[in-house]
C-alpha cells in the first residue's frame, strides 16, 4: 500500500483546498470542487437514502438534451435530525439544486441547498440546531460520579444515559503546531506539512500524496474500514465507554461506522491476545491495557495495524505504541491527551489532545455503506 503511494506522490503534487461541512464525512473536495457552483433545476426521478451519504436523482433538461443527475447531500442519520426521511421529496417533484459540482465532469452535485419550486421549500437540508448538537458547546459544571470507591465512572449512571462526543479538535497534529487545516485534517497550505508532526522522510511522502489527492483514498470511507486507533476519539458520532468492573475491562463503543467496539482491559492481563478474544495479530485498535493514576485513566496500546489512516491521513507502521489519558474534569469534560510513539514513521515520539463533552442522549445509530464513497 505504502509503495504504490510513494510511487504516485513522485508524479508530481497540486493542491486547491477549501473548508468543507462540519459533519460530512469524508472531505468533500476529493470528489467536488468547490470552485464550480451551478443551479439546476429538474424533476426528481429517484431517492437513495442510505449511508455515507443520501442522494436525489434528478432529470435536467439542458438544450435538446435531459441529463439524469445525482445530488449528494449529508447522511439518513443527520438529516433525520433535521426532520426529514426517505418520503420528504417524491419522483415528480420539482426542485431546485445550488451546489458544486463533480471534479470529473460527470453529472454530480454536492447539494448546498434543495428547494421544492412549487412551494418554496428548503427541503434535505441540515439545521442549524442539528449543526450545533454536534459542536462544542458550553455546559453546566458538576461533580464527577464516581464509584463507591472513589474512582471516577467513564460511562453513564445506571438506569441513565450518555456518551462522550463534540470533540473539541477533528485534526491531528503535533502539539503546538498551529497548523491551520479544514474539519478533515487537510491543510490549507501544503507548505505547513513539515510542522503537522516529526516524519520519516517516507512518511511525509505519503502524507503530502494523501493531503494532495484530497484525501480521497481513505479507507474508512471507501471501503467502511474502522477508524481504527486514536481517530474514532475525534468522530462527531462519540463513543461510549461501559465499564464491566467485575470482568476487569472497559467496552468502547463508537457511534460512527458500523457500531465498532473493541476493549480495555484492566485485570492486569499481559500484553498479548488470545484465543478466546483478540488472537496475536495486528488489529484496528491493538491490544489496550488501561489503569488508573488518581483520578486519570491511561490506556496503553500495542499490536496494531496499518490498514488505517490517522485523522488527515497521517499514516503509521504497525511499530505504533499509543498511551492514552483520560481525564474526566467534571461531569460534562473529558480532556484527552495521546502519544503516538512510531519509529517506522516518525523521528520521535509525539503528543496531542483535545476535550470531548458529555452528551446526556443516546449513542447516535450510524452505519456505514460499502462501495457508497
Amino acid at each position: 500500500m505504502f509503495v504504490k503511494e510513494l510511487h504516485r506522490s513522485a508524479c508530481g503534487l497540486a493542491l486547491f483546498l477549501a473548508a468543507a461541512p462540519l459533519l460530512a464525512h469524508h472531505n468533500l473536495t476529493a470528489k467536488f470542487n468547490p470552485a464550480n457552483t451551478r443551479a439546476l433545476n429538474g424533476i426528481v426521478t429517484g431517492l437513495s437514502w442510505a449511508n455515507p451519504h443520501v442522494h436525489v436523482l434528478m432529470d435536467v433538461v439542458e438544450g435538446n438534451t435531459v441529463t439524469n443527475w445525482a445530488v449528494e447531500l449529508e447522511s439518513t442519520l443527520d438529516l433525520e435530525r433535521s426532520g426529514w426521511s426517505d418520503d420528504t421529496l417524491k419522483p415528480g417533484d420539482e426542485i431546485t439544486v445550488q451546489g458544486i459540482t463533480s471534479r470529473d465532469g460527470s453529472p454530480q452535485i454536492w447539494g448546498e441547498s434543495v428547494i421544492v419550486a412549487a412551494t418554496g421549500a428548503r427541503v434535505l437540508d441540515v439545521s442549524e440546531a442539528a449543526w450545533a448538537a454536534l459542536r462544542p458547546g458550553d455546559l453546566p459544571v458538576r461533580p464527577v460520579h464516581r464509584w463507591p470507591d472513589g474512582q471516577p465512572r467513564l460511562g453513564p449512571l445506571p438506569g441513565q444515559k450518555g456518551y462522550w462526543g463534540r470533540p473539541s479538535s477533528t485534526v491531528l497534529m503535533e502539539a503546538g503546531a498551529n497548523v491551520a487545516m479544514n474539519a478533515h485534517g487537510l491543510l490549507d497550505n501544503i507548505a505547513d506539512v513539515d510542522r503537522v508532526a516529526p516524519f520519516q522522510d517516507w512518511a511525509r511522502a505519503i502524507y503530502e500524496y494523501r493531503q494532495s489527492t484530497f484525501l480521497v483514498s481513505d479507507p474508512m470511507f471507501q471501503h467502511c474500514a474502522p477508524p481504527g486507533a486514536v481517530r474514532a476519539l475525534q468522530s462527531v458520532y462519540g463513543f461510549q465507554f461501559l465499564e464491566q468492573r467485575e470482568l476487569g475491562r472497559i467496552f468502547v463503543v463508537e457511534g460512527g461506522g458500523n457500531r465498532m467496539w473493541h476493549f480495555i482491559y484492566t485485570d492486569g492481563r499481559p500484553q498479548v491476545g488470545e484465543l478466546t478474544g483478540n488472537d496475536t495479530n495486528p488489529l484496528y485498535y491493538g491490544n489496550a491495557r488501561g489503569h488508573w493514576e488518581g483520578d486519570t485513566f491511561v490506556v496503553d496500546s500495542k499490536g496494531i495495524n496499518e490498514k488505517f489512516w490517522l485523522t488527515g491521513g497521517l499514516p503509521h507502521t504497525e511499530q505504533l505504541h499509543i498511551v492514552e489519558q483520560f481525564t474526566r474534569t467534571d461531569f460534562s469534560t473529558l480532556q484527552y491527551e495521546v502519544t503516538i510513539d512510531d519509529p517506522g514513521a516518525y523521528t520521535r515520539p509525539w503528543s496531542a489532545g483535545w476535550t470531548l463533552q458529555w452528551v446526556p442522549e443516546d449513542l447516535p445509530t450510524y452505519f456505514c455503506q460499502d462501495n457508497r464513497p
